[in-house]
């Protein structure tokens, strides 16, 4: 692709449009995502706050930059000579990485504030490795969707005789060897990960176990105390529960 001339006439608007959209898709879903991804996969055994700058990333920042790049490709389609919407393998894809992408979201919600401890006693659920391949698809098919776009949408989208400048290639190229370099090493610190989790499992086993032992004693003598004393005995309760709750997840 190093042959590729730069743009050799100046770029219309509807051209400068379809860049923006490509910009912005590109930052979100092959630069925003897989460093999101990365956070996840190598620092959650040593940072105990890499849930929520994962989440930070994956939502609040990439979000509004993949929704606004989306929206720049809805529009400038309605005004493009390609047939119409969803018609071509690149549009197809743009809104298959949508649906995955929102998919996505809802998965880290649910995993994350929805926990079944009793269906999957003493292994990690299902849900997680779900939601872990499900991250690599999307990130796997927006490095192919924006390949794509280089190569082939840009010449049938504008059809004017412009050309992708070859950085676009290079950095596409860099990125995709940088991300899936990292992320595999990443996977080296997955024992680690498992022996934490385990022993997370332990402690949470251990204190349900204390929990229901004092819940046993607080409620056989709950009758022969005082107003003040049952209160006084609910709320710690309640507050040792929550308390539970907000511990680092795994």
């Amino acid at each position: 692709m190093s042959s590729i001339p730069q743009f050799t006439i100046p770029l219309s608007t509807l051209d400068k449009q379809i860049r923006t959209h490509a910009l912005l898709c590109s930052i979100g879903f092959i630069i925003l995502l897989p460093l999101g991804a990365l956070v996840a996969r190598s620092t959650r055994t040593f940072f105990r706050g890499w849930f929520w700058t994962h989440a930070l990333i994956q939502f609040i920042i990439a979000g509004p930059v993949i929704f606004a790049g989306w929206y720049y490709g809805y529009k400038t389609t309605e005004t493009l000579n390609t047939g119409g919407h969803f018609v071509d393998p690149h549009k197809k894809t743009g809104l298959a990485l949508l649906i995955m992408y929102l998919l996505q979201l809802a998965g880290g919600v649910i995993i994350h504030y929805f926990k079944t401890p009793s269906l999957f006693k003493g292994h990690r659920p299902p849900q997680n490795y779900f939601h872990a391949i499900l991250g690599l698809a999307i990130i796997a098919l927006a490095f192919y969707q924006v390949h794509y776009g280089i190569v082939t949408e840009w010449y049938e989208g504008t059809g004017d005789g412009t050309f992708v400048v070859p950085a676009a290639m290079h950095a596409w190229e860099a990125l995709v060897v940088v991300f899936w370099v990292l992320y595999v090493a990443g996977l080296a610190l997955l024992p680690r990960q498992y022996k934490q989790e385990a022993a997370y499992r332990r402690v949470i086993k251990d204190d349900y176990r204390d929990l229901r032992d004092i819940l046993t004693s607080v409620n056989m003598y709950m009758p022969l105390l005082t107003n003040a004393e049952q209160s006084y005995y609910k709320t710690n309760t309640n507050i040792y529960l929550e308390d539970r709750k907000k511990q680092p997840d795994r």
